[in-house]
């Protein structure tokens, strides 16, 4: 597997953030392709045309190692827009990567807002 870029396809919206991924991984592995194919999909539904998504292979690039602090595969970097975040793992679980990435607002309470306090 080689360092390989994949741009969002489609034209974005001028004012529009713009997210750009990095995602490292260890070869062939079953759970690197998964990684893989996991963000891609998350990418072209919810950033579609607003995306860089870089995929680095560690055997191929260990220099990227240290530089971006990586200790496991496979390991999603988002870059921009800031802050920089990092997600571990196979990326499977859609609504966990969509709050990562700030894609996705926070559920903070599953209660209804207090309209009249006391």
């Amino acid at each position: 597997m080689k360092r390989v870029r994949v741009d969002g396809k489609t034209a974005a919206k001028p004012d529009a953030v713009h997210y750009q991924l990095r995602l490292f991984v260890t070869g062939t592995t079953p759970r690197s392709a998964r990684a893989i194919q996991n963000i891609r999909a998350i990418c072209e539904e919810y950033l579609q045309g607003r995306y860089d998504l870089e995929v680095i292979d560690i055997y191929q690039y260990p220099e990227h190692l240290k530089a971006e602090q990586i200790f496991v595969t496979p390991t999603l970097v988002k870059r921009l827009p800031l802050p920089v975040r990092k997600l571990i793992g196979d990326l499977s679980d859609t609504g966990r990567v969509l709050i990562g990435l700030d894609i996705e607002p926070r559920q903070l309470s599953a209660k209804p807002p207090n309209e009249h306090a006391a």
